[in-house]
């Protein structure tokens, strides 16, 4: 970068405005306060080293663990070539430049200044194409949430969102007073003996009480299950405000229990705020640390009514599935029933190699992909229609379908 002059200076203003703006685009809280913040601090530190100018901007801009690699991506496209500076940005980045994988939002956030400017220049035009006009919904529930740009990913989460459907209560071994009920309550029948005597008794009925659903997810918060964790967390959030007892926590290298965030009914604050208090967002996976964690303190208290309990995680752990048969065994054993949501399983060519994942797979009742919208629907109507025994295709199925690829 060269040094700051009066012409460059008022170039530099121009183009941060326009970095504030792609920023923003792909979910950064940004505002004309942050913009002026920025820019007086650039002014401070300088530009005469890009290392410098990063971190600056870096400071201003990022404020939750979960930005980090937007900022990160947005940073590199916008600034990755000297014509930046001169509005000279016009072809489309890579998709994949070495080792760095370039998020779609980021690449349509950059480009939507040309895009909207050449839209201006063009003439004004309507077409309508009667066979298209089904096959974006249709694309749009198949499509893998890594792979949404900001716009279709926000759809996604208040889809996910409203996908909270009814689920079946579950008998429980109590009963209460009923008039037709089938079993008939000896003790408060005899009670209300001793006020009219035994010459008439009235049979006093009762009828098991429903109990109404009870879940626990424990949600992967590591780098290679950020997006899916995100979308996840508005389904969570939208059983948590249908039903009472819905325990949410996150997890990475340690265990947060988020759930009294997620009761508040904005979800925006509520996930913001979930954010903040997960300070291990995009970082390692330690599945059996966490979930050592998770049966010594929490198990008692979450799952003393056989909860049924949802684990999203890849299966990828950093400690190559350290004390994790042990942790697994107790949790399938705590719990009325266990379903693993994993979104290695979308490709077809999956295998569980990996020794975390050799390690989860015997110990689950249902193996299921979570990467779409269809495949959350999937996950939806599986709960709406559970059943108390077990269902075809559900752990054996699962274990039968991978012993046959001789794994």
């Amino acid at each position: 970068m060269t040094g700051p002059t009066e012409h460059t200076g008022d170039r530099l203003l121009v183009h941060l405005t326009r970095f504030a703006r792609a920023l923003r685009r792909v979910g950064f809280p940004l505002g004309p306060e942050k913009l002026m913040r920025a820019t007086r601090a650039v002014q401070a530190v300088g530009i005469g080293r890009r290392q410098d100018f990063y971190w600056t901007l870096h400071a201003v801009f990022v404020n939750q663990p979960d930005q980090r690699d937007l900022f990160n991506e947005v940073f590199y496209l916008f600034w990755r070539e000297p014509g930046a500076l001169d509005g000279s940005f016009d072809g489309l980045p890579p998709e994949q430049d070495g080792a760095r994988k370039l998020s779609r939002r980021v690449v349509e956030a950059l480009l939507q200044d040309r895009d909207s400017a050449g839209a201006r220049e063009r003439p004004a035009s309507v077409e309508i194409d009667a066979r298209l006009s089904w096959s974006r919904k249709e694309r749009f529930k198949t499509k893998d949430f890594e792979q949404m740009s900001a716009e279709e990913l926000a759809e996604a989460q208040a889809a996910v969102r409203a996908m909270a459907l009814p689920v079946k209560t579950a008998p429980s071994r109590r009963f209460r007073p009923h008039p037709r009920g089938t079993r008939v309550d000896m003790h408060k029948t005899l009670r209300a003996s001793l006020r009219f005597g035994p010459d008439t008794i009235s049979l006093v009925r009762g009828r098991r009480r429903d109990r109404p659903p009870s879940f626990v997810m424990l949600c992967d918060i590591s780098g290679s299950m950020a997006t899916y964790t995100r979308v996840f967390l508005h389904f969570a959030h939208g059983m948590t405000q249908r039903y009472r007892q819905v325990s949410t926590f996150l997890f990475a290298t340690r265990l947060t229990n988020v759930t009294r965030r997620l009761r508040d009914r904005d979800v925006d604050r509520a996930l913001d705020s979930a954010g903040r208090l997960a300070r291990d967002w995009d970082g390692g996976t330690r599945i059996g640390r966490c979930l050592h964690e998770f049966n010594r303190d929490w198990s008692r208290r979450v799952l003393a009514q056989s909860h049924w309990v949802l684990l999203l995680s890849d299966g990828l752990d950093r400690d190559a599935g350290e004390g994790l048969t042990h942790e697994m065994e107790r949790l399938r054993k705590s719990c009325r029933r266990l379903i693993w949501l994993n979104p290695l399983l979308r490709y077809d060519e999956f295998q569980p190699l990996a020794a975390g994942i050799r390690t989860i797979l015997p110990h689950v009742d249902e193996f299921r992909s979570i990467h779409n919208l269809e495949s959350v629907r999937a996950l939806t109507d599986a709960l709406a229609m559970a059943r108390h025994r077990q269902p075809p295709g559900g752990r054996a199925g699962a274990l039968q379908r991978y012993a046959a690829k001789g794994v």
